[in-house]
């Protein structure tokens, strides 16, 4: 089996992503990274999911970007919108997405693993600018260029299966490769309980993907999240 890394936030997408590169064969090597989120609670479903998809292990990194702020996800006196916004949200982590791949990337190389796996998403997402798949194509341009691996022929890919689906598509997806949705957390700003809010963007695309799937939503929602 081919190694591969793959990004494991615990929510829907990364969730679909890392069921999909097991059915098609990758020896998983999950990464999930602690960078200071409001919504810590993600870690915990990355861990069940990373379980029960039989990823080989599952390693946390911890990386504070509180440090640097500029997020609504990282910077509590910012707050989570809850409402659709023009342009990019608040909810943007700045360089999340390259630190994150390069955090991939480095464990790659050491694992001696070609592949990484990411669950951006370009259709039903909240316009973050490296979802896209320029971005995607760039990056994975630049890890053949800047890493010992490739130097010595060992090509690097970046796969993006889930980038040009509708969020009901991936919804579908993952129920057909085994995904329990139970245990994944998509909610920016969930209760002490774990439960959603329902009105982060995060929640209502998570509640459309299901609704236009016509899969019964498993999330476990507060009393005061919007129907």
């Amino acid at each position: 089996m081919k190694k591969a890394v793959v990004l494991l936030s615990g929510g829907l997408d990364s969730a679909t992503t890392l069921a999909l590169a097991r059915r098609d064969g990758f020896d998983c090597h999950a990464l999930s990274v602690d960078y200071g989120q409001r919504h810590r609670i993600e870690l915990q479903a990355a861990a069940r999911v990373a379980e029960r998809l039989g990823a080989r292990m599952h390693k946390v990194v911890k990386l504070d970007l509180r440090a640097f702020g500029g997020s609504a996800l990282t910077d509590e006196s910012i707050e989570v919108p809850t409402e659709a916004t023009q342009g990019i949200p608040a909810t943007y982590v700045p360089a999340r997405n390259t630190i994150m791949l390069s955090l991939a990337l480095a464990w790659a190389e050491v694992l001696g693993a070609q592949d990484i796996f990411i669950g951006a998403n370009a259709i039903d997402y909240s316009g973050y600018p490296d979802c896209r798949p320029e971005y995607l194509r760039a990056f994975e341009a630049m890890a053949n260029l800047a890493t010992k691996a490739a130097v010595e022929g060992a090509t690097m890919t970046i796969h993006a299966p889930l980038v040009n689906l509708t969020k009901a598509q991936i919804v579908l997806a993952g129920v057909r490769a085994g995904v329990d949705f139970s245990v994944t957390v998509s909610c920016y700003q969930p209760t002490a309980e774990g439960l959603a809010c329902g009105r982060c963007d995060a929640c209502r695309l998570r509640r459309k993907g299901f609704l236009e799937a016509g899969v019964s939503d498993p999330t476990r929602y507060a009393s005061n999240a919007q129907a």
